[in-house]
């Protein structure tokens, strides 16, 4: 099971929301660079980006469209671990600057609801894999960094998703984002099921217990046709404010008790 840390960036930031909310942010460090350099010296392999500045703006005038796009490239360039990106991949352009960052998993959230078939034919057309970001509050799929309603159910959207040809879901339960209370992990397996594509779970996260129950989760559903029910974790606030241990985390859970 991957153990993937988290950085959301917000103002060039590394910063936390919570539940999904703009109006409580805190900063944890204004050198994400440092942060991911951090995350691979106690052994992550993997990394998750969010731009935050990009997934709130919701079109109009483009001078107005925030992103942290350049704070990527840096990390990227710095470090040696598989970054995937989501936050505001809504154009060509933006699939291009962060190919052109070297960033080659793409989470793609928005425009799952809005507009499917532009999804598709970049799947068709870009040497890159396409994770599906779904976002969820009360089971309704949220969209424009968590501020927009769609009326979309969150397993009915995924039940689309292997048709489109994403590689995997990422899916949060809005709720319990940020406030370190655990994470949903039955709704995941739910998602997994109504998929039929491995989910990654997000949001909760707050203790090695946690960690512990993802992990149990996982082997006691490992799916059908060598596809993982669960097949990752991903942590942000936990790290952050040290109740879990990534290094251990990753010894324990995705190692398989080895250490890094």
């Amino acid at each position: 099971m991957n153990i993937i840390p988290a950085i959301d960036l917000l103002n060039g930031e590394a910063v936390r929301l919570y539940q999904g909310s703009y109006d409580q942010v805190k900063s944890y460090s204004r050198d994400p660079v440092e942060t991911a350099l951090k995350f691979q010296s106690e052994g992550a392999r993997h990394l998750h980006v969010v731009d935050l500045d990009a997934a709130r703006w919701k079109g109009g005038d483009p001078s107005g469209k925030k992103h942290n796009r350049e704070q990527i490239r840096r990390i990227a360039e710095a470090t040696e671990m598989t970054l995937e990106v989501g936050g505001g991949i809504r154009s060509d352009e933006d699939i291009r600057e962060l190919m052109d960052a070297g960033i080659r998993r793409l989470v793609v959230g928005t425009l799952l609801v809005k507009n499917p078939g532009m999804v598709r034919s970049w799947i068709e057309r870009y040497d890159a894999d396409f994770i599906a970001g779904i976002d969820a509050r009360d089971g309704e799929v949220k969209i424009a960094g968590w501020e927009d309603g769609s009326s979309v159910k969150d397993d009915v959207l995924a039940s689309s998703m292997a048709d489109l040809g994403v590689k995997g879901i990422i899916y949060t339960n809005i709720s319990l984002d940020g406030t370190l209370k655990g994470p949903d992990i039955q709704r995941a397996l739910h998602i997994a099921e109504a998929s039929g594509l491995p989910v990654t779970v997000s949001g909760g996260m707050g203790s090695m217990s946690d960690c512990r129950d993802v992990a149990e989760a996982a082997a006691a559903n490992p799916g059908a046709e060598n596809i993982p029910m669960i097949e990752g974790v991903i942590i942000g606030k936990a790290l952050y404010e040290g109740s879990i241990s990534l290094a251990e985390a990753i010894m324990l859970y995705q190692n398989g008790g080895e250490d890094v």
